[in-house]
Formats: C-alpha cells, structure tokens, sequence
C-alpha cells in the first residue's frame, strides 16, 4: 500500500462520517460537494461531526482516494469505513430513506 493510500486508509478507519470534497463544509467549491454537505444536513446530521478533506489542497490524496475507492468522482462519502458513494448516490439513498438509516446505526 503506498504512504497516500495508508495515509487514507486512516482516515477511513478513524473518522464514523468522512467526506472526502472540494472545500470545507462551510465553504464548498463546487455544486457536487455542496449537494453532499447540504444531503447531510438534511440527515439531520451536524456538520461539525463531519470530517472532511479538501482534495484541493493536496494532489496525493485528491487521486489517491479515486483509486483507493475505485470512483472516479468527487465527493466520496464514507461512514463508519465503509464507502457510501457520490451526491448523486447520497440523493438516491435520501430519497429512498436509507442513508438517514445508514447514518443512524451505531458505531
């Protein structure tokens, strides 16, 4: 495993909701990543119990993590280590009520 993929694989390992995006949660740089905070809060979830990574500032993690999940696109979600997917994912799973169930499982 090279170091970015052990250095996500932490992450994923450490963190119950991990968003991996372009931006923070307060300042999201693109729609998609916007979308996948605004899904979250809709879950009812605070976004200061999201840990997210801006893959804008680092080149490593921003292709690692396409590889590491084997999705070409960002945002990725992740909960409780395992991967949920993008924002068109997320608002399926909404819409179908089964990320509100995810999210609410404990750890």
């Amino acid at each position: 495993m090279t170091d970015v993929q052990q250095r996500i694989a932490e992450l994923v390992q450490t963190h119950d909701i991990l968003l991996f995006m372009k931006g923070s949660a307060s300042f999201p740089m693109c729609g998609f990543s916007g979308r996948a905070i605004q899904i979250l809060k809709a879950c009812g979830v605070d976004t200061k119990a999201i840990k997210t990574v801006n893959v804008l500032d680092d080149a490593e993690i921003r292709q690692g993590i396409k590889e590491f999940s084997h999705w070409p696109t960002i945002p990725q979600l992740y909960v409780k280590g395992e991967f949920i997917g993008g924002s068109d994912i997320m608002m399926e799973m909404y819409e179908s009520g089964e990320l509100q169930q995810v999210l609410a499982q404990p750890a």
